[in-house]
């Protein structure tokens, strides 16, 4: 399957939500006492928004929205993104060729005016997210949806795709009310004109409904009172666009309850009443060098890349990048399936630097390392690790050119494969291994580092055989080879994953940090 460059959206988005963040701060609503009005539920975060149409939606807010509004056919189990478990289908089969999806649907669900929900809806949602060609139609590219019978839908790819169980839970491929979402505009094409009308209203059948959306300051979701499933815990969710230094002020005095976005350093010293939860989050922080011989007459060469492997201090990185953050041992990410064990992370090597670059031939070689200036991740600025990166390279006898640059600048060069090294993050399209077969020859970020298809042929024939692959064991270790060859040989060093930090108050439990939607509000209740 083909995949976006997440990562360019990201960054942009990460440029777009940097730009907004003075947008949100000022305002503190106190949340309503339980009793007679309800409970409602204040979360902080810094704005990543342009819509709440799922068709059109692919940024980190609006999938938060979008979980919360809106059922998929299949889902996770909390923060577990290892198995695709049933949602609006009841169960779910592939082919043993991997072509074929086949999946029952639940009998009994409902959209928010009460409609039944029916084979027929997901056909239409489904093929409007793929032919509408907004920023998700990628997620089911190549894949015909059917309707067996009232109540079986068939899923069917050309090539075998082991991926789309973990591509369906994905909030963009949320169920709408074909009926109403078609009253006002939806079409299964390009000539869709339903997104006004789905910012403002509810068609679908998730546990909460939209009140209100601003795409710049807040939005309101209230309960569904015709949601057939568990009622939610709170009647009414404020979800308010707020900068990092803000949210951390409202959550410590009680102005709002969950705090998304604070950085490691943000979260020590909070109020023993605050919950702080620090995980792993699933952005994968990494080093290129550009193995096209018109950009570096040094990056090209495998000893050079080896040397900076063994040169780079991981630890430190780590103590930067604060507690729960992690060492990144290949491209996938702790969470997902396929994942390297953590004792396969490069270790630091000064002599053993020392001597590969020695073996390059190179001389005393200057580079240069950009990377976006003024982007932060979970919390995280580039500039201390790329100074970092720098004194550990200097004393293996390699001199790094810190370039940075505004976003837009290092993202162009980064994306047309015109960066010496690059110091970037990836984060997954959906939780699953095929997603980062990006990082071979010929693919997304391959090119990104000028790596062109048939540069390595032993890395791209186990790319090809690891997409093909069906079975969790089979694929897992599939895709642990790619990696494992993929550090041998490749032009990418995987360095850190580092923390998402969340802060909640004491009354609310049930919070997991999920890699696709954040956080699933439907499922946070109330103490």
């Amino acid at each position: 399957m083909a995949t976006r460059s997440q990562t360019a959206a990201v960054l942009l988005a990460g440029a777009l939500a940097l730009a907004a963040c003075g947008s949100g701060g000022g305002t503190s609503q106190t949340p309503a006492a339980s009793g007679g009005g309800g409970k409602t539920l204040v979360i902080d975060t810094s704005f990543d928004l342009k819509t709440a149409d799922p068709g059109r939606t692919y940024e980190p807010t609006g999938l938060i929205v979008g979980k919360a509004v809106y059922e998929t056919l299949l889902t996770f189990d909390g923060a577990d993104v290892t198995k695709p478990v049933p949602a609006l289908a009841e169960s779910y089969e592939l082919s043993e060729d991997g072509k074929t999806l086949t999946l029952k649907l639940k009998q009994g669900a409902t959209f928010a005016d009460g409609t039944p929900l029916t084979a027929d809806d997901v056909v239409f949602s489904l093929t409007r997210v793929r032919d509408m060609k907004g920023t998700p139609s990628f997620l089911l590219d190549g894949v015909e949806v059917a309707k067996t019978d009232d109540t079986t839908i068939t899923l069917t790819s050309k090539t075998a795709n082991p991926a789309l169980p973990f591509i369906l839970p994905n909030p963009a491929l949320g169920i709408l009310n074909s009926k109403v979402a078609k009253q006002n505009g939806a079409t299964a094409d390009a000539q869709d004109k339903a997104e006004q009308y789905l910012n403002a209203n509810s068609a679908g059948s998730g546990p909460y409904t939209i009140e209100s959306f601003n795409v710049s300051s807040q939005v309101t979701l209230k309960a569904n009172p015709k949601y057939y499933g568990t009622k939610p815990a709170y009647d009414k969710v404020v979800i308010r666009n707020v900068e990092a230094a803000t949210q951390k002020l409202n959550v410590s005095r009680g102005d709002s309850q969950v705090a998304l976005n604070l950085s490691g350093d943000q979260v020590t010293g909070m109020p023993a009443t605050m919950q702080v939860k620090k995980t792993a989050s699933a952005n994968v922080i990494f080093l290129l060098a550009n193995q096209d011989s018109a950009i570096s007459k040094t990056t090209p060469n495998a000893k050079f890349v080896e040397a900076v492997r063994k040169g780079v201090d991981y630890a430190g990185l780590l103590e930067l990048a604060g507690e729960g953050s992690t060492q990144a041992p290949g491209v996938i990410p702790s969470q997902i399936l396929g994942a390297l064990p953590a004792d396969q992370g490069a270790k630091r090597d000064v002599e053993g630097a020392k001597a590969a670059l020695a073996a390059s031939g190179l001389s005393n070689p200057t580079v240069k390392l950009e990377y976006p200036s003024e982007l932060t991740v979970n919390g995280l600025s580039f500039q201390p690790l790329a100074e970092r990166i720098q004194a550990n390279l200097k004393e293996v006898g390699i001199t790094v050119d810190l370039q940075p640059a505004p976003v837009t600048t290092a993202l162009d060069n980064y994306r047309n494969g015109k960066e010496e090294m690059g110091l970037w993050y990836w984060g997954p399209d959906y939780p699953d291994p095929s997603d980062y077969l990006a990082f071979l020859p010929g693919k997304t970020v391959g090119l990104r580092a000028g790596w062109k298809e048939g540069a390595a042929k032993e890395i791209e024939e186990a790319g090809a055989k690891a997409a093909e692959t069906i079975g969790d064991d089979a694929r897992k270790t599939a895709y642990a080879d790619v990696q494992t060859k993929l550090n041998a040989s490749g032009p990418f060093i995987p360095l850190i994953q580092p923390s998402q930090n969340i802060v909640t108050a004491a009354s609310v439990t049930g919070l997991e940090y999920h890699p696709v939607w954040t956080v699933d509000v439907a499922d946070l209740g109330a103490k």
